[in-house]
């Protein structure tokens, strides 16, 4: 029923904006294009600011990937994440009773992302998809849509703006605007970066042996479905190929709640040969040997690729990122129907093991998610098309720490990530080529100047999704919390361009950021106090704590840990600077580490009195990618100023005690 409604209140919304259209061409301040999760955020931001918005969706679902089927967040480190993005995942954890969760099922999050439009009162246009857009000097005055479901009818639109956000994952109103761009993959050389390029390495590749022949041994008998006669490039090379796509599908193992996958059309098992012949090298036992099954909430499953061959279509996309329409539709097709053949022939193909075929008969596709597409997502995971060649090129050495920008307007902490591009033959073998996964840094600023074109190109235009970065350093920023913060920060910068009568290139950059930190939830409300381990003006210590570096689950760069030896008395204090009295939600952020004390004490001093609360580590369950995760400690009315503190000790310490993060959140009125 709710869905019916939400369909009719779209209708009628489609229906008023092509009245208005007809009337006049509506003029808005600040018009974003691609609903993602991205555009969501940047919509609504731009609202609360007080400007007219107006939010565009070729789609009929709004929320991208984060809606449709990646519930599995992929984070890299907590701290990383800000603002509206991190308030999302607040509400998520709110519907499932936990402070905050980054494992969610997709209606879930679609349901919180239409709040935002509705308690911003965001109008979203659905179905319109852009074709064109006119500019006058360096400025889009106008853009011009079709209607991506009935084309043929040439119902277009044309929508103005002051201010323009491309949100889309292919960067389609940025190519239309004339914007420079990039697809594929850089030389090494370009950029002076190591994992650019063509990469034959050795994550999710074919052991050595794996025939590539239809007839094993006889290369006059062609290859196998979805390998290359490309010949190896050399390492670093640049080239066109775009990484691997895929369908990130959430299934269930509910059988009240499932469907049957069942053959789909076009289904033909030769496509699947060369997973048989894995088999012979590498025989799999579970289905987790050849798919990532992350687990979400009530029995659903977040499928992912994993191994050398699995749910990504190697070497079908390189065409997807400048295709027209009606090629997207087709390689979308494609992928549809590789997906629903390859769960379909694990579970019933007789030469597949039995134990794995059972494990995938037990999973069907959930009755309560995608209603209107036969549940299953319409929603490409497109990790990687057009990059903008923007006023600054994030690069490799970003990431790494090793080139610092001042013009930082969010964070991003993941690994370096590249999917695999392409599967060919090397020395008679199958090998796939590609794939990278380089780690080992905290979180780094992405630059405004990443998100701007360059002015003579564009002055009204932002792109927080196909931001400006060479491909390596884009498999890092390409998460979905990120591009929310970044809609976010696009949105607040188009704001501050339409009020100072200026190009989005000569914004102050001071400004934004102190907006994003003052304001990070876009509605004025008091920001929450958070205290870091190495901040040395509110941090104390007492005994011999060492401070470490990127340890896996830590909030930020580090955190504080003393080894078993530590005294009772020893301890680091957390003293906040609060600008408000008045009640606070206080949390400590807890990493499980191996030989980490079983007990964790705490002393909480408001300036009044003081409480002793221990915590068993045994009682806390991480969930999600990290290893740590925000802890409550209770309720507590503070004073203004640095009156009140927490306190970490040695008490009771069995193991090592660390101490990495303290929370206050004013309660909210």
């Amino acid at each position: 029923m709710k869905a019916i409604t939400y369909l009719a209140s779209a209708f009628l919304l489609l229906l008023c904006c092509s009245v208005g259209v007809q009337q006049k061409s509506p003029n808005y301040d600040v018009v974003v294009y691609g609903g993602t999760a991205s555009g969501v955020m940047a919509a609504y931001t731009a609202k609360r600011m007080g400007k007219s918005v107006l939010l565009i969706e070729p789609g009929m679902r709004i929320g991208g990937l984060t809606t449709g089927g990646l519930g599995y967040t992929d984070i890299g480190n907590k701290y990383a994440i800000k603002g509206l993005s991190l308030d999302f995942y607040r509400k998520i954890g709110q519907h499932y009773g936990t402070f905050e969760q980054w494992i969610f099922e997709p209606h879930v999050a679609g349901d919180i992302l239409k709040n935002y439009l509705e308690k911003a009162q965001v109008p979203v246009l659905y179905s319109y998809r852009i074709t064109s857009a006119r500019k006058i000097n360096d400025r889009i005055v106008s853009i011009i849509l079709e209607n991506s479901i009935q084309p043929q009818y040439k119902s277009n639109k044309k929508i103005r703006g002051k201010e323009f956000i491309d949100c889309s994952y292919e960067g389609d109103l940025m190519a239309a605007a004339g914007v420079s761009y990039t697809v594929g993959r850089e030389d090494n050389s370009q950029y002076n970066e190591t994992y650019d390029g063509s990469q034959l390495r050795e994550k999710h590749q074919f052991p050595d042996g794996v025939d590539p022949y239809k007839t094993p041994g006889s290369p006059e008998s062609g290859l196998l479905w979805g390998i290359s006669a490309n010949k190896l490039l050399p390492d670093g090379m640049g080239n066109k190929m775009v990484q691997t796509y895929n369908i990130r599908v959430c299934l269930s193992k509910d059988p009240a709640n499932s469907m049957p996958i069942t053959q789909p059309e076009d289904y033909k098992p030769e496509r699947y040969e060369l997973l048989l012949r894995l088999m012979e090298k590498k025989p799999i036992r579970h289905i987790e040997d050849i798919m990532t099954t992350s687990e979400m909430p009530n029995r659903k499953t977040d499928i992912n690729n994993n191994g050398p061959f699995s749910t990504d279509m190697i070497g079908m996309s390189w065409q997807y990122p400048e295709g027209s329409y009606a090629q997207r539709a087709a390689i979308f097709k494609a992928h549809e129907n590789y997906t629903k053949g390859f769960f379909y022939f694990i579970g019933h193909d007789p030469r597949v093991p039995e134990n794995p075929r059972k494990e995938m008969l037990a999973y069907g596709y959930p009755k309560d998610e995608y209603l209107n597409s036969n549940h299953f997502t319409t929603q490409m995971y497109v990790r990687e098309a057009r990059r903008m060649l923007g006023a600054y090129v994030m690069t490799q050495a970003n990431c790494q720490g090793k080139a610092l920008v001042n013009d930082g307007i969010a964070l991003a902490a993941y690994t370096m990530d590249s999917h695999n591009a392409e599967r060919l033959v090397v020395n008679g073998m199958v090998k796939n080529e590609g794939d990278v996964q380089i780690g080992g840094f905290g979180p780094y600023p992405i630059a405004y100047r990443s998100i701007t074109p360059k002015m003579n190109e564009c002055s009204n235009l932002l792109v927080p999704v196909c931001l400006s970065a060479s491909h390596i350093a884009y498999g890092s920023i390409r998460m979905e919390p990120v591009f929310m913060m970044l809609g976010q920060s696009a949105a607040v910068a188009a704001c501050m361009a339409i009020d100072s009568d200026s190009p989005v290139q000569q914004v102050n950059v001071r400004t934004l950021q102190k907006e994003l930190k003052n304001n990070p939830l876009a509605d004025g409300s008091t920001p929450e106090v958070l205290v870091l381990n190495d901040d040395s003006a509110s941090v104390s210590v007492e005994g011999d704590w060492k401070r470490r570096q990127n340890v896996p689950g830590c909030y930020g760069p580090s955190l504080l840990m003393a080894d078993s030896s530590i005294k009772a008395t020893d301890f680091v204090r957390f003293t906040p600077q609060l600008k408000e009295e008045g009640v606070y939600d206080l949390y400590t952020y807890v990493v499980k580490a191996r030989g980490a004390s079983k007990y964790l004490n705490f002393t909480i001093n408001n300036g009044i009195e003081q409480k002793d609360i221990e915590l068993n580590m045994n009682d806390i369950v991480v969930k999600g990618q990290t290893e740590g995760q925000w802890v409550p400690l209770g309720k507590y009315h503070f004073q203004p100023g640095n009156k009140g503190s927490v306190t970490i000790t040695g008490k009771n310490a069995d193991g090592a005690v660390i101490a990495d993060a303290v929370l206050f959140i004013p309660a909210r009125k």
